[in-house]
């Protein structure tokens, strides 16, 4: 079933539009989920959480790319309910990895807070992912938007893993410049 069709039983509030997401979309926001919890209960659970986030939301909005808005609540879900289980008990992980990674070219949330508004920086940042060249991209979004693995992201695209951690540090660096010439306070 096409997304726009499943879009419409969410409109008619049938039940089966969460039965057709998950058949489309399950292994898609468990892969999300599975990358920042690394836990199959807590993937399992932010993934049924997702429906009904999804269920909740559709009407009033009418997503314009399903999947796209599927992976996003996934995304917040499972980072929410990481920083839950981190402040219930510290400890490291790929995610603490992935900001402690980001820490010096991100704003911190004081300095967004002093942004005119907080979708600044965010149109920024994407400006600069729009200008980077696709490989460059993909590995930066697989890395930081779906919390892929370093391994994952080499073999998903064929290259060493020192080339994709050369890559997102080159990166980084030059997210940072970009921001800092845009007038972000980092």
């Amino acid at each position: 079933m096409d997304d726009e069709m499943i879009l419409d039983l969410y409109w008619e509030r049938s039940e089966s539009a969460i039965d057709e997401t998950a058949k489309k979309y399950e292994g898609y926001c468990a892969v999300i989920a599975n990358n920042i919890l690394n836990n199959k209960e807590d993937t399992e659970e932010c993934v049924n959480d997702t429906y009904l986030k999804a269920w909740e939301g559709i009407p009033p909005q009418r997503p314009a790319i399903f999947r796209s808005f599927l992976g996003k609540i996934t995304r917040n879900l499972a980072l929410n309910k990481y920083k839950e289980q981190r402040s219930q008990k510290r400890g490291g992980g790929e995610v603490a990895l992935l900001f402690s990674e980001l820490e010096d070219c991100i704003p911190s949330s004081s300095n967004v807070e002093l942004e005119s508004e907080a979708g600044i920086v965010v149109n920024i940042i994407n400006s600069f992912l729009m200008a980077m060249n696709n490989e460059s991209r993909n590995v930066f979004v697989r890395r930081y938007w779906y919390a892929d693995s370093v391994g994952a992201i080499a073999s998903r695209y064929q290259m060493s893993e020192s080339k994709v951690k050369s890559m997102l540090f080159r990166t980084r660096n030059t997210l940072k410049k970009h921001l800092e010439n845009e007038g972000v306070v980092l």
